[in-house]
């Protein structure tokens, strides 16, 4: 069964879900499965389909993959990117981005205790190329957002992470992923607590928008 959103809502509170995963409430597989069906409804360059998903249930290999990704997330929080220390300038939004370091920071600490972990995949027969990687990617990442939007329509959480992808190696070892595919990305699924998602604040679209040119 599906939430009762309009297209629109479902695009606007599709959000990232970090504190509020509810992780001691099991996942069915047939859920997740469900989601990536509609996923692979997403457009592919060429129609290639060349895209693979590692869907990540057992216990220790969450937590495996959840140490790598702790790791990941004391870097990270240490860097000048940090979520947490960027717009400092900016009152109003420097509270938002507050809580956002904060809520990475605690994903972090707990990615293992996620009931299922997706890395989406693609497969390239080797490296990847140098230049014009946008086609490649493009072939996957709008499959993982309608993953993303699927599980929202289904009562579950989601994240958008990569910090994992500085050790992808290490994980691809740990998940026997071959040469010549690589990941894209690390979505941790879970019911979510509390009731539903709002909008989030954004930039008004006349800073970014340029018509006919920049």
């Amino acid at each position: 069964m599906t939430l009762p959103l309009t297209p629109d809502e479902l695009l606007t509170t599709t959000r990232a879900v970090r504190k509020r995963l509810d992780l001691s409430r099991p996942v069915p597989l047939e859920l997740v499965r469900e989601c990536l069906e509609i996923a692979l409804q997403a457009p592919s360059g060429s129609n290639q389909q060349s895209w693979h998903w590692v869907v990540v249930t057992d216990p220790a290999q969450r937590a495996a993959i959840g140490e790598i990704y702790r790791e990941q997330v004391v870097r990270y929080a240490g860097s000048p990117q940090f979520a947490g220390r960027l717009f400092t300038d900016q009152p109003d939004r420097a509270a938002v981005q507050h809580r956002v370091g904060d809520s990475a920071v605690w994903l972090g600490e707990h990615m293992g205790e996620v009931p299922v972990l997706v890395l989406p995949c693609i497969g390239t027969g080797g490296p990847l190329r140098a230049v014009n990687q946008a086609g490649l990617w493009g072939s996957l990442l709008p499959a993982v957002w309608s993953y993303c939007l699927a599980a929202r329509a289904r009562g579950l959480g989601t994240a958008w992470t990569s910090l994992h992808l500085g050790r992808e190696a290490e994980v691809a070892d740990l998940l026997g992923i071959p040469d010549g595919v690589h990941q894209a990305a690390l979505i941790p699924t879970a019911y979510y607590t509390g009731e539903t998602f709002k909008p989030a604040p954004r930039e008004p679209l006349d800073t970014v928008l340029h018509l006919d040119r920049w």
